[in-house]
């Protein structure tokens, strides 16, 4: 192997360029050369490509984003689109290609291996964390911190004006962001698709801290779960207290990457074209357990990542 593409997909999260860099400067030290691949598969088909070198990769470690762009394109998903990025591997000489991104990212990445056969090794990097295969994916420490962070700012005019606080925070299929940040946030309620709520209940379990002398509350709520808005209008109506609704939005996929996804994004970046240049295809790197594994990609979009339902409980405990 000899010249290897990357490129970002999807979503954007904090830590991809550091899994940029991993991948750039592993495969010049095993004397590979890379072409960066800018707006995901739009690029792709559009040739839009050019040779990465160590200076293209210097100084972007902490920087969030994607400097390579990123894109979701629905050309890809049609056979045509595919043929025309086939094109552009034969035009570029392309023996392998690094797909950073999630699930429907590596989908599209699978699809392209088994018409053509093109080696491929997926990185995961989405702040929802719902790869399966992987206990984190790139982006979901620097997201949780981000939210924690707000909630901090947000309790402190929640405790000076006495209010209740709703936070909305992303997660339109999955509670990964609203549990942990939740739990670490030390909100009194958080609602996530996986579990069934009751308004009634929210409403009681507010009005008992009331009557025991608390006079301000947090309850973070994942998108997917139910609306910010609708839930602190519910609230305010049924209790009759001060509530105000804050919307983190894409707040949480900016800013400057944690130390966890650096290292991380660092380690599943080399992982990756460790496996293409063994002849390993159709795989994705992933962190278990403190260590970095592979599985298969047609496994990791085949399963379901779940919450872990003993830390939600442990929540709603240490929130009584």
């Amino acid at each position: 192997m000899q010249r290897i593409g990357v490129l970002t997909s999807g979503g954007d999260s904090p830590g991809m360029n550091a899994a940029i860099r991993a991948v750039v400067r592993k495969a010049i030290y095993h004397g590979l050369e890379v072409i960066g691949i800018r707006r995901g598969f739009t690029g792709f088909i559009e040739a839009d490509m050019e040779p990465m070198r160590l200076g293209s990769v210097a100084d972007i470690i902490h920087r969030g984003g994607t400097v390579l762009h990123t894109a979701r394109s629905e050309e890809f998903k049609s056979p045509a689109g595919r043929a025309r990025a086939w094109e552009n591997v034969n035009r570029f000489g392309l023996q392998g290609l690094v797909v950073i991104g999630g699930d429907g990212s590596f989908q599209g990445a699978q699809a392209f291996y088994r018409e053509y056969g093109l080696p491929v090794a997926g990185i995961p990097g989405t702040i929802d964390n719902d790869i399966s295969g992987s206990d984190y994916s790139i982006g979901f420490d620097t997201a949780v911190n981000s939210a924690v962070d707000a909630i901090n700012k947000i309790r402190d005019t929640a405790t000076s004006h006495e209010r209740t606080f709703i936070i909305e925070v992303m997660g339109r299929d999955t509670g990964f962001i609203a549990l942990a940040a939740g739990l670490a946030g030390g909100a009194e309620s958080i609602l996530i698709p996986e579990q069934p709520f009751s308004i009634e209940d929210i409403c009681d379990k507010l009005c008992r801290g009331y009557r025991r002398g608390k006079l301000h509350s947090i309850i973070v709520v994942a998108e997917g779960a139910a609306g910010g808005l609708e839930i602190g209008k519910q609230i305010k109506q049924r209790t009759g207290f001060d509530t105000k609704v804050t919307i983190l939005g894409h707040l949480q996929r900016g800013g400057t990457p944690s130390a966890f996804d650096r290292i991380l994004a660092s380690r599943l970046g080399a992982k990756a074209v460790e496996l293409l240049m063994s002849g390993a295809t159709g795989k994705m790197v992933g962190i278990k357990a403190g260590r970095i594994v592979d599985s298969d990609l047609d496994k990791v979009i085949a399963c379901k990542k779940t919450v872990d339902l003993d830390m939600f409980r442990l929540a709603g405990i240490l929130s009584i």
